[in-house]
């Protein structure tokens, strides 16, 4: 199946790049090439940004009820579109269509319309100053204001595509500024959507830009950009690590969603039978849109006295996650995202053996015989669970961003801890137990953004997201998105 080409949209158009020259876009699930999207660079950035400048006055000063009704109509639109956006969503990115109508495209309106109703009832804080300590004792009213900053860069990955890009437009958007967004190269397909629908909903020209092509060229000149105060980046580590370099000396305002390598600790206690015990969870935390998530378990944490049990509940709940074409209603396990990515998930793979480690299932692509004929030359990789691997081996502490999970044993809940808090990462965690005081005790010890207690990916959407050492800088979601795309002002008037 191909897709007409996607193009660029600044100022309201849809544009090709400048220099005319375009990217292959590939089917992960047959290995075939099915569009194109532009190879856009920085006359491409300059343009977008020049249009988001021009309607940044007008939409900044456009009452704050009208920018939410607009916003709740492509909201509204994304809702209305839920399945042709799911089989775009899975054609660009592997995953089953039945993971894209549930979760990524339902998230998507979602968060449209939280941010758009939540800037409806911001406050401004307010002190009354009484002169205490002050010579002269005068009286004081200090208000907080709270302005736009202007035009934001947000630059979102191919694991969630319009999930995530929806997670920065919207709160850009409600607060009042104008944006130029950069989505990845490799799941183009449904930002493009989007800009079809947000002219439909009523978003006015140049508020929202598009801009294809690749990190090093297009999103690479958005984060240099002088005239772009504020970049939401959510990616790698090592590319987090280039934009705080390079966003650090412009004195940019930045936030930093970047990788994970987190822990699902099981202790003793822990439910081992039925749907909701710890062996599903942890199946469903490693494997779901086959380990491409940021926030997924791949280090599992089990209390000796479980480890045996639990790891032979884990390798057949992995094998029972068949691969099939994603575009089924009925698979559940779809191919990772390129096939330079399905070559890292196999070194890490080749590396947890030459380790000394223990493949107990996968470790391998499966057989091209199993999978239907469509989808023989499609990335695909068995889920693997593996043991025997020491904590400071590269398997361990590195992220491996696919269908892989560790399982290592711990005798005391300050060794969970130790061997939990023992990476450079610090995302999220997953504690499965019982015991509530022991919860409150290990969520409060654990270097993580999010600490999930007996589940797993439950997001209340006010509250604040994500990590810290290598997973990031800064927050977003809620109030802490209202106020990273604000710029804070006090007024103080003499009473």
């Amino acid at each position: 199946m191909h897709t007409p080409p996607l193009a660029n949209f600044i100022g309201g158009r849809f544009v090709p790049a400048k220099s005319g020259q375009t990217l292959e876009v590939f089917e992960p699930a047959t290995g075939k090439a099915v569009t194109t999207a532009p190879d856009s660079d920085a006359g491409d950035v300059h343009e977008a940004v020049q249009a988001a400048e021009e309607a940044f006055p007008a939409w900044s000063a456009m009452a704050a009820v009208e920018r939410s009704k607009r916003l709740v109509n492509l909201a509204d639109l994304i809702e209305a579109n839920l399945d042709r956006l799911s089989r775009m969503e899975s054609m660009d990115t592997g995953k089953p269509v039945a993971l894209a109508r549930s979760v990524d495209i339902p998230r998507s309106a979602a968060n449209f319309r939280f941010f758009a109703t939540a800037a409806l009832h911001t406050s401004s804080e307010c002190h009354d100053f009484d002169g205490g300590g002050v010579p002269g004792g005068l009286r004081a009213l200090n208000y907080t204001l709270r302005r736009p900053r202007g035009v934001a860069g947000l630059i979102s990955p191919w694991n969630l595509p319009l999930y995530l890009l929806t997670w920065k437009i919207a709160p850009a958007l409600a607060t009042g500024n104008t944006c130029v967004a950069k989505p990845s190269e490799v799941t183009p397909m449904t930002a493009h959507a989007l800009c079809e629908l947000a002219v439909e909903a009523g978003i006015s020209s140049g508020v929202l830009n598009v801009v294809h092509g690749r990190g090093v060229d297009a999103g690479g000149s958005l984060v240099k950009h002088a005239r772009v105060p504020t970049i939401s980046f959510t990616g790698s580590t090592a590319v987090g690590q280039w934009i705080a370099r390079e966003a650090g000396g412009m004195f940019k305002r930045v936030s930093l969603e970047l990788g994970g390598k987190n822990p699902f600790i099981v202790f003793e206690d822990a439910p081992m039978e039925g749907p909701e015990s710890a062996v599903a969870l942890a199946v469903r935390a490693a494997f779901t849109n086959q380990g491409q998530i940021c926030l997924c378990g791949s280090r599992v944490l089990v209390h000796k006295s479980l480890h045996d049990r639990f790891v032979a509940g884990l390798v057949e709940g992995a094998r029972a996650q068949i691969a099939g074409d994603p575009a089924d209603e009925r698979t559940r396990q779809g191919a990772v995202v390129s096939a330079q990515h399905l070559e890292k998930v196999r070194g890490m793979v080749e590396a947890a053996r030459e380790l000394g480690g223990r493949v107990h299932c996968g470790g391998k692509s499966p057989a091209p015989g199993g999978l239907p004929e469509r989808c023989r030359g499609g990335w695909f990789y068995e889920p693997t669970v593996v043991t025997g691997l020491p904590q400071d081996c590269r398997v361990v502490q590195e992220e491996i961003f696919g269908p892989v999970v560790t399982v290592q044993a711990f005798e005391s809940e300050e060794e969970a801890v130790r061997l939990a808090n023992g990476t450079k990462y610090g995302l999220a965690s997953v504690v499965v137990t019982r015991d509530v005081s022991r919860a409150h005790r290990v969520a409060g010890a654990l270097n993580a953004g999010v600490v999930w207690v007996n589940c797993w990916m439950v997001r209340d959407l006010r509250t604040p997201f994500g990590g810290m050492g290598a997973s990031g800088v800064g927050r977003e979601g809620g109030v802490e998105a209202l106020r990273f795309f604000t710029e804070g002002r006090n007024v103080c008037v003499r009473l």
